[in-house]
């Protein structure tokens, strides 16, 4: 079952049945890639279709060093020419590279399990509280007048209402006369947002506030 079903010359029936077996896998992958996850239709359609070309090009190359050292270097071209992606799409992508490269030596067999390994370890670590935040961390965004110190401004506020507050960024808008403070904050009650925002309305004059999740950044692997 795990051995290769090719022999020492490529043949046409060996040709097909690794590509349809590597699009197969291809597109369980990307159903796997589906569950509980924001979708991209046109990235779920590469994720189906790369391990075929992988293994097209591996079943080109094989038993040439040269050309395989080639290949390995074109393909690491490909996280520069992209945009950077999340986790997540990043190791299905080395999943479906993964099953390609298999495929096209011909083992099968090892494909398979490698797509029901890595593919059921993903969904049962979706669906178990794994790695979660116990205590969820909000973003809050506040506007004021430049003319308002803001160091230590809102730290009585913080302190009523929050467990943990920390400034992040400060930046400057409307053409220097406003300041964006950027806070990262944990509330001591979920359901007091209204009334944080209410006391902070008070002291910056009703500009704007932002209070919502923390976004989780796409660079981030």
């Amino acid at each position: 079952m795990l051995s290769s079903i090719l022999s020492d010359s490529l043949t046409l029936q060996s040709f097909l049945l690794c590509s349809l077996a590597s699009l197969g896998f291809g597109i369980l992958g990307a159903l796997a890639y589906l569950f509980r996850n924001t979708v991209n239709k046109s990235f779920v359609i590469t994720l189906s279709i790369l391990p075929v070309i992988v293994q097209v090009v591996i079943m080109m190359v094989n038993g040439s060093v040269g050309a395989g050292l080639a290949v390995m270097g074109a393909f690491s071209l490909v996280r520069f020419r992209s945009v950077p992606g999340t986790a997540r799409e990043i190791s299905n992508i080395f999943l479906a590279m993964a099953m390609g490269l298999t495929c096209g030596m011909g083992y099968l067999g090892v494909a398979a399990l490698l797509l029901v390994i890595v593919s059921g370890a993903t969904i049962l670590l979706s669906v178990i509280p794994f790695a979660e935040q116990t205590v969820e961390e909000k973003e809050l965004k506040i506007t004021i007048p430049e003319s308002l110190d803001y160091t230590g401004i809102f730290d009585d506020l913080f302190e009523k209402y929050t467990n943990k507050s920390e400034l992040i960024r400060v930046r400057t808008t409307n053409m220097g006369s406003l300041y964006e403070l950027q806070y990262h904050i944990v509330l001591k009650d979920p359901t007091q947002v209204k009334p944080l925002i209410d006391d902070i309305r008070c002291r910056n004059g009703n500009l704007n506030i932002i209070c919502g999740r923390v976004p989780i950044s796409k660079e981030s692997i």
